[in-house]
Protein backbone atom coordinates (compact mmCIF):
# COMPACT_ATOMS: atom_id res chain seq x y z
CA UNK A 1 0.00 0.00 0.00
CA UNK A 2 1.81 3.49 -1.22
CA UNK A 3 1.58 5.96 1.81
CA UNK A 4 -0.58 9.06 1.34
CA UNK A 5 1.15 12.13 0.19
CA UNK A 6 1.12 15.65 2.52
CA UNK A 7 2.58 18.74 0.42
CA UNK A 8 3.11 21.73 2.48
CA UNK A 9 3.63 25.59 1.10
CA UNK A 10 5.64 27.91 3.99
CA UNK A 11 5.71 31.49 2.03
CA UNK A 12 5.96 32.87 5.60
CA UNK A 13 9.18 34.47 7.09
CA UNK A 14 11.16 32.22 10.12
CA UNK A 15 9.91 35.07 12.50
CA UNK A 16 6.36 34.37 12.16
CA UNK A 17 4.44 31.70 13.89
CA UNK A 18 3.46 29.81 10.65
CA UNK A 19 6.74 28.71 10.54
CA UNK A 20 6.88 27.18 13.80
CA UNK A 21 3.27 25.12 13.22
CA UNK A 22 4.96 23.95 9.60
CA UNK A 23 8.03 22.47 11.38
CA UNK A 24 5.66 20.64 13.70
CA UNK A 25 3.56 19.81 11.01
CA UNK A 26 5.69 18.20 9.35
CA UNK A 27 7.66 15.91 12.12
CA UNK A 28 3.71 15.22 13.24
CA UNK A 29 3.36 13.87 8.89
CA UNK A 30 6.22 11.88 9.36
CA UNK A 31 6.01 10.25 12.45
CA UNK A 32 2.61 9.41 11.23
CA UNK A 33 4.14 7.67 7.88
CA UNK A 34 3.02 10.25 5.39
CA UNK A 35 5.24 11.12 2.52
CA UNK A 36 6.30 15.32 3.36
CA UNK A 37 6.64 17.12 0.58
CA UNK A 38 8.19 21.35 1.67
CA UNK A 39 8.22 23.89 -0.16
CA UNK A 40 9.69 27.17 1.06
CA UNK A 41 8.51 30.30 -1.18
CA UNK A 42 8.87 34.13 -0.69
CA UNK A 43 10.27 34.83 3.02
CA UNK A 44 10.15 31.04 3.76
CA UNK A 45 13.15 30.58 1.92
CA UNK A 46 14.71 32.47 5.13
CA UNK A 47 13.86 28.78 6.99
CA UNK A 48 16.47 27.59 5.29
CA UNK A 49 18.97 28.11 7.47
CA UNK A 50 17.16 27.13 10.66
CA UNK A 51 18.40 23.95 11.75
CA UNK A 52 15.26 22.00 12.68
CA UNK A 53 14.51 22.62 9.00
CA UNK A 54 17.33 20.85 8.00
CA UNK A 55 17.13 18.36 10.58
CA UNK A 56 13.82 17.52 8.63
CA UNK A 57 15.40 17.24 5.30
CA UNK A 58 17.66 14.94 6.75
CA UNK A 59 14.64 12.91 8.53
CA UNK A 60 12.87 11.78 5.16
CA UNK A 61 10.89 14.93 4.49
CA UNK A 62 11.30 15.85 0.39
CA UNK A 63 12.64 19.37 0.87
CA UNK A 64 12.29 22.16 -2.22
CA UNK A 65 12.71 25.81 -2.25
CA UNK A 66 12.78 28.31 -4.65
CA UNK A 67 16.13 29.40 -5.83
CA UNK A 68 14.09 32.69 -7.00
CA UNK A 69 13.24 33.61 -3.31
CA UNK A 70 16.74 32.91 -1.91
CA UNK A 71 18.44 35.20 -4.47
CA UNK A 72 15.22 37.99 -3.80
CA UNK A 73 15.78 37.41 -0.05
CA UNK A 74 19.65 37.52 -0.03
CA UNK A 75 19.30 33.28 1.51
CA UNK A 76 22.58 31.90 1.10
CA UNK A 77 22.29 28.17 -0.94
CA UNK A 78 26.07 27.48 -0.04
CA UNK A 79 26.80 24.33 2.00
CA UNK A 80 22.98 23.26 1.84
CA UNK A 81 22.87 19.41 2.77
CA UNK A 82 22.23 17.56 -0.64
CA UNK A 83 18.63 16.68 0.78
CA UNK A 84 17.75 20.36 -0.31
CA UNK A 85 17.22 20.81 -3.96
CA UNK A 86 16.69 24.14 -5.66
CA UNK A 87 14.29 24.70 -7.80
CA UNK A 88 11.13 26.59 -9.61
CA UNK A 89 7.57 26.63 -9.16
CA UNK A 90 7.41 24.04 -11.67
CA UNK A 91 8.25 21.43 -8.81
CA UNK A 92 5.70 23.53 -6.62
CA UNK A 93 2.98 22.57 -8.89
CA UNK A 94 4.38 18.27 -9.42
CA UNK A 95 4.00 18.69 -5.74
CA UNK A 96 0.28 20.32 -5.62
CA UNK A 97 -0.92 18.10 -8.11
CA UNK A 98 0.66 14.50 -6.52
CA UNK A 99 -0.12 14.99 -3.29
CA UNK A 100 -3.40 13.37 -1.56
CA UNK A 101 -3.47 16.84 0.61
CA UNK A 102 -1.96 20.55 0.16
CA UNK A 103 -1.48 23.03 3.09
CA UNK A 104 -0.05 26.53 2.24
CA UNK A 105 0.79 29.13 5.22
CA UNK A 106 1.08 32.25 4.27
Amino acid sequence: MQSKKLGVLLASPSTNSNSQAVFHLCQEALQAGLDVYLYLIDEGVQSLRDERYLTLSQSGVKFFACAYGCDRHQVSTKNLPHTVSLCGLVVLSNIINGCDRFLAFT
